[in-house]
């Protein structure tokens, strides 16, 4: 079945990605996804350390947008 906490954060960092566009729930989005990130690193192979390092930092970008627009 694969590395289910690598789907997890890959299904997280999407989720917060659509979410972008202003979402209330938006930070606490981020913060399920950087869990999940976190949690997928320890188990994974070389290839999806790989992809987790993108997602990560697609969610760095997303925290620091969310950080900076007014309410």
């Amino acid at each position: 079945m694969g590395n289910r906490h690598f789907q997890l954060a890959r299904e997280a960092v999407e989720k917060a990605e659509q979410m972008a566009a202003g979402h209330p729930e938006l930070q606490n989005q981020i913060d399920v996804a950087q869990n999940n990130l976190s949690a997928a690193f320890h188990q994974s192979t070389s290839a999806e350390k790989e992809q987790l390092t993108s997602y990560q930092e697609v969610i760095q970008e997303l925290s620091h947008e969310s950080s900076n627009k007014p309410f």
